[in-house]
């Protein structure tokens, strides 16, 4: 049925009705929904197919035919003003070395060398070391100060080595039978006497230091405190004292927390300009020493604390006081009863016998 002329031109009518309209909808409506990001094989092309030639372009290739000199026309004028400058002479900048031509360096030899350098494996230990070095150096403390520091806690040093010679001592004499330069009750009388020494030469060095915050205060160095600095040498003495009354190891424990905390005070005073700059550093050392010397002596009486008898404190010491003068006083009144009695017996005695 469509062979007929009028089927045909029927269709034909309906291709040329539907045609622009489809078109119409792949006009510029529909060209914004496609995305050109992912989609296009090229740049686009659109601007340079519809201007090939923009004023922009225009006016670069007139300047570069036109305005722009050639490369290679000479100019003549500034070639004779160089020509006729004359250069002087100086033989006094010439030197052997100065015309001479060193040998150019590889860049590949020295990135090869800097390559197989080996890292400094020891470098952190030393500047560790340098460290230490330096803190104990005290270049910034005063000489006399720093010979006194040094010379006032040799004593406390001293008193640690021998509680640990009496130690090693009488640890020997308790293996083998015999000491080996004094016997053990030799040893045993001698740590006796050290170890009070020990404490209370910690108590004065104690009192000592919060005693120098009275000093600054007098001097006023860092202005006037008033009672917070005062109280730095109140309360380091009062802790420091009493200490002799306690038991040599609890005694030693107790004046090594209080050196670490007047430290720590110190070097807050430091902070606040309460002391000197270097006090902090002279003050670490110093506690240093005495902290290792009462570490020292806790660890070699350890060693021999259930081998020795323990010394009588000060409370024993006043307890047997006071229980000795009453025992002193029973006697005597036993003394003087058995006298009165004695006498009364002799009278009654002579008084029978007239």
């Amino acid at each position: 049925m469509f062979r007929s002329g009028a089927s045909r031109g029927l269709l034909r009518s309906l291709n040329t009705s539907t045609t622009p309209g489809l078109k119409a909808t792949s006009s510029p409506a529909r060209q914004q929904l496609r995305s050109q990001l992912c989609t296009l094989s090229r740049r686009p092309q659109v601007l340079s197919v519809a201007k090939p030639l923009a004023p922009q372009t225009l006016a670069l290739a007139r300047w570069a035919s036109t305005e722009r000199p050639t490369v290679d026309k000479v100019d003549t004028k500034r070639e004779d003003a160089i020509r006729s400058h004359e250069i002087k002479p100086t033989p006094e900048t010439v030197t052997p070395s100065s015309s001479s031509v060193s040998a150019p360096v590889s860049m590949s030899t020295s990135a090869v060398d800097s390559e197989e350098a080996e890292p400094d494996m020891m470098g952190g230990i030393r500047s560790d070391l340098q460290t230490i070095r330096d803190t104990f150096s005290l270049q910034e403390v005063p000489r006399q100060a720093y010979y006194m520091g040094m010379a006032g806690v040799l004593p406390y040093a001293a008193t640690a080595m021998t509680t640990v010679y009496c130690a090693f001592e009488i640890g020997h004499a308790a293996d083998t039978g015999t000491g080996v330069f004094v016997s053990e009750k030799t040893a045993e009388s001698l740590l006796h006497i050290v170890e009070p020494l020990q404490v209370g030469y910690g108590a004065v060095i104690l009192s000592f230091l919060g005693a120098i915050h009275w000093g600054l205060e007098w001097a006023k160095f860092g202005g006037t405190q008033g009672y917070p600095r005062y109280m730095i040498g109140v309360i380091s003495t009062a802790v420091a004292w009493p200490t002799l009354l306690l038991p040599v190891e609890y005694a030693l424990i107790t004046q090594f927390l209080a050196f670490n905390f007047l430290y720590y005070t110190d070097t807050r005073a430091k902070t606040r300009g309460w002391a000197p700059h270097w006090y902090g550093v002279y003050r670490f050392v110093l506690t240093f020493v005495v902290g290792a010397s009462i570490v020292v002596s806790l660890i070699g009486r350890g060693r021999i604390a259930d081998r020795i008898d323990k010394p009588p404190g000060v409370a024993d010491r006043i307890r047997a006081f006071q229980g000795g003068s009453q025992e002193t006083q029973i006697v005597e009144e036993e003394e003087a009863r058995r006298k009165f009695l004695a006498e009364e017996d002799d009278e009654e005695e002579e008084d029978d016998e007239e």
